[in-house]
């Protein structure tokens, strides 16, 4: 239960971390929702609901993302109404089966192909049977605009009654299916590049290797012991107020932070992407149509209590909904945007050496690449994305090595993804500092962004024929360009001097007044 306080008349929403008990079939209530959403986590998969075992009929599906009303239930067969759904292409799926279902194995997904299989079948052979009974109630309704005997109109009046009933039932059956085969197949995950490793984290492959890790020559201090000798942060204090895993900054940690952030905002906008700041709070469905299921009890989300909103995770999901259900020109393609937001993350189950400092936290500054394009561009754009990672990371001096994620290291959203690792010698270790995803056009058929080709005018179009050319899906792509958290780790731990100092990179200097120096505070 969360707990709400009030101060002068004004009352404070809480904060409530949603769980669902192993034994839920489907969440009743915005407030139960969970979220796994941790693109610096290996492990982001989606986690879909336990199968329903009653046998329902099925009507057809729209092909086109629809706005449904609020999640409902049914206490008679436990089918809960999706808030919103997704533009799948189930004859496709069907069509393909063999390559979905590899595709679930190799990314190792718990979604059920032969049940979205089995409920599309029965969604198209009771689609018939309710269009036959359509015909038929029109017959009779033709038939009694005519003369008739009193005996032979009762009689049709009785038919279409008979008629009239059965089909509102069916129909009440159908819409029930056609729900639980939306929700099952929203947990089919996107398809797989051909040329990305196959199996676990340890499939993955090298890219490129920048740089070499420095020879230090003297004991190298982790950026805890910097920290503290340097008085850039405590996470003493912020245990008190906030909890573990929280921290405040301090002197030139503040100075390098916003640093951080304004060297890289000005770097990308070199490169024609538009600056954003975000909502920090979005609402639960559209995490959902971002493509992270708010599900599971190893939840990474902060949701609010006693509303339909949570806290963000990454700047993806609100740039990503900027265009939801939206038509776009194509001469407005491609869109770029590099956002600043602060991002929030319970880090469920994080725990240990590899985890403490600054590298996994609650609260984070993050920039945000994303790009929405036209199918045909968006593996130039995913190339362009990482380039850009590269080239910030390789200014500030860091020895890196730039990663092809396996399959099952995916999570649903992505098609390929390029993980960047630096080399922290404080931790002894490489960590992640940043990803580059190409989404292709899964995140857009959830979220309904479209646009509409270009064409040169055709021919008089035929009687009842319209001009325009059909509109088509965008392709996404998301990039982190700074995790401020992490390239604090990098930057303390790799500059770090024998006399205790800490040397500023030259690009962040002129952000940072001119300093060159961070040094031990006199006492």
């Amino acid at each position: 239960m969360g707990l709400q306080c009030h101060f002068g008349g004004t009352t404070i929403q809480t904060l409530k971390l949603a769980a669902i008990p192993a034994s839920s079939r489907f969440i009743l209530k915005p407030i139960s929702k969970t979220l796994v959403l941790n693109p610096f986590s290996r492990h982001n998969y989606v986690i879909c609901p336990q199968r329903n075992p009653f046998k329902l009929l099925v009507r057809a599906l729209s092909a086109t993302a629809v706005q449904t009303a609020p999640i409902t239930e049914s206490l008679d067969n436990k089918v809960v109404k999706p808030q919103w759904k997704a533009a799948i292409d189930f004859k496709w799926i069907r069509d393909n089966k063999d390559v979905v279902a590899l595709n679930i194995k190799n990314r190792n997904s718990n979604a059920n192909l032969e049940l979205v299989l089995e409920l599309y079948e029965k969604m198209l052979a009771v689609q018939k049977e309710v269009e036959r009974l359509r015909a038929e109630r029109n017959a009779v309704a033709n038939k009694m605009k005519g003369k008739l005997e009193i005996s032979e109109r009762q009689e049709l009046i009785e038919e279409g009654k008979n008629l009239k009933e059965g089909l509102a039932t069916l129909e009440e059956d159908l819409v029930k299916l056609t729900d639980e085969l939306q929700l099952e197949a929203q947990c089919i995950p996107n398809l797989t590049h051909p040329l990305v490793p196959i199996g676990g984290e340890e499939s993955s492959t090298v890219r490129k290797m920048a740089g070499t890790p420095r020879d230090f020559g003297f004991p190298v201090k982790d950026h805890l012991q910097l920290g503290k000798e340097l008085d850039l942060f405590d996470f003493d204090a912020a245990a008190e107020v906030s909890g573990s895993k929280f921290y405040y900054l301090k002197n030139e940690a503040v100075m390098l932070e916003m640093a951080l952030v304004n060297w890289t905002l000005s770097e990308v906008m070199k490169k024609g992407f538009t600056p954003l700041t975000t909502p920090e709070l979005v609402r639960s469905s559209v995490v959902e149509k971002c493509g992270f299921q708010p599900r599971g009890d190893n939840t990474q989300v902060y949701s609010i209590e006693g509303s339909d909103q949570c806290l963000i995770g990454t700047a993806e999901i609100p740039v990503g909904g900027i265009h939801m259900d939206a038509i776009l020109a194509e001469t407005q393609l491609p869109l770029k945007y590099v956002a600043f937001s602060h991002c929030f993350r319970t880090e469920a189950g994080a725990a240990g050496m590899a985890t403490r400092g600054l590298y996994r936290v609650h609260q984070f500054s993050k920039v945000e690449m994303f790009v929405l394009c036209r199918p045909e561009e968006s593996e130039s754009y995913h190339e362009e994305l990482i380039k850009i990672e590269e080239d910030l990371f390789s200014a500030l001096g860091l020895h890196y090595k730039t990663l092809d994620m396996a399959s099952g290291d995916l999570g649903a959203p992505a098609y390929r993804k390029f993980d960047v690792e630096a080399w922290m010698p404080g931790l002894g270790r490489y960590g992640e500092i940043s990803s580059a995803s190409n989404c292709i056009d899964y995140q857009s058929r959830r979220l309904g962004i479209r646009y509409r080709p270009s064409e040169p005018t055709p021919a008089p179009p035929k009687k009842g024929k319209g001009s325009l050319a059909p509109t088509q899906f965008v392709h996404t792509l998301n990039a982190t360009a700074c995790a401020v958290p992490r390239m604090i780790v990098c930057l303390l731990e790799n500059y770090q001097q024998e006399d205790g100092s800490v040397i500023i990179p030259g690009p962040l200097r002129a952000f940072m007044g001119g300093l060159e120096l961070i040094t031990p505070k006199s006492t």
